[in-house]
């Protein structure tokens, strides 16, 4: 894959309130805002272009996930502004308003990109979509449908950049091709994990782009009470969400966590070192491998 240039603007001087984001020889433009930032972002000129959005925000009913919500408008200022006043959506903290610096986005751009993009949040399970009805997919020539992906594309290049990363579908191992892990040469962009303990449990996992995706149908440590552990509120959660089977102690789906020692704790059921914990496939552990690519 080709490099990207991103080229990130922080409009206050600060992470915390408005970012604009750009990818070199790209019309597309985005917007980031936090809720308390919104009055100064529907200031802007973008807020008064056709365009797309993203709501995202810890997820009420499952605190250990986020729920998102995508929409499209003529004048996403205007839907913001609706948005922020709906108690049914007081969930999102931060909003991401996606439009094109030309003004050539239409609304049939926009319904399609919102059905698009809803479509590959809900294929990438990393949140709860909280559109109630997936919007219908409308019909583009043959041209715009070819210039609608490439935008996609880009999109998914860049919004990760700005901590949007739904609608990236999760890289599967199951996929690659056999030997790709061996002990010389691990992929830099995907690495097999395996983690196994004294009591039995094994689990597995993929490191992609410094998360943890633990596979489901891993083993799990059933619960004790004299380890302690930092990560057990997160753990319990597990559980009461069903991504963790308490019968069968596995998992029931892929989740991804932000770091190896989240992941090794929540499977271990105490304080792990998850670097060490981490095994490749040639037995070395992520850290020695990790420590390695410093050479």
């Amino acid at each position: 894959m080709a490099g990207k240039t991103i080229r990130l603007f922080l409009v206050d001087g600060t992470a915390n309130s408005l970012i604009t984001a750009e990818l070199m020889n790209w019309t597309g433009h985005i917007l980031v805002t936090s809720r308390s930032s919104l009055g100064q972002a529907l200031g802007r000129e973008e807020a008064d272009r056709t365009g797309i959005y993203v709501l995202s925000g810890q997820d009420p009913e499952r605190p250990s996930q986020t729920r998102i919500y995508i929409g499209e408008g003529d004048n996403v200022g205007a839907r913001l502004r609706m948005h922020a006043r709906d108690e049914n959506k007081d969930f999102w903290t931060k909003a991401c308003v996606i439009t094109s610096k030309d003004a050539n986005l239409t609304k049939a751009h926009v319904r399609h990109l919102e059905h698009r993009l809803v479509q590959l949040a809900l294929t990438a399970n990393r949140a709860s979509v909280a559109n109630g009805n997936e919007p219908r997919e409308k019909l583009l020539p043959e041209a715009d449908l070819s210039d609608m992906e490439v935008f996609i594309a880009n999109l998914q290049a860049i919004l990760p950049a700005v901590g949007f990363d739904f609608f990236q579908v999760r890289a599967n191992p199951a996929v690659l091709p056999t030997g790709s892990f061996d002990a010389r040469s691990e992929p830099s962009n995907v690495t097999e994990l395996r983690l196994t303990h004294r009591s039995g449990i094994e689990a597995t996992a993929i490191e992609v782009g410094g998360d943890i995706i633990v596979q489901k149908g891993s083993s799990v440590q059933p619960p004790t009470d004299y380890a302690t552990n930092q990560y057990a509120d997160l753990r319990d959660q597990l559980f009461k969400d069903g991504v963790i089977d308490g019968d069968e102690m596995r998992f029931t789906k892929d989740y991804k966590f932000s770091s190896p020692s989240a992941a090794a704790a929540v499977i271990i059921g105490r304080n792990a070192n998850g670097r060490r914990n981490w095994k490749l496939p040639s037995g070395e552990s992520l850290k020695d491998w990790q420590d390695r690519q410093l050479d």
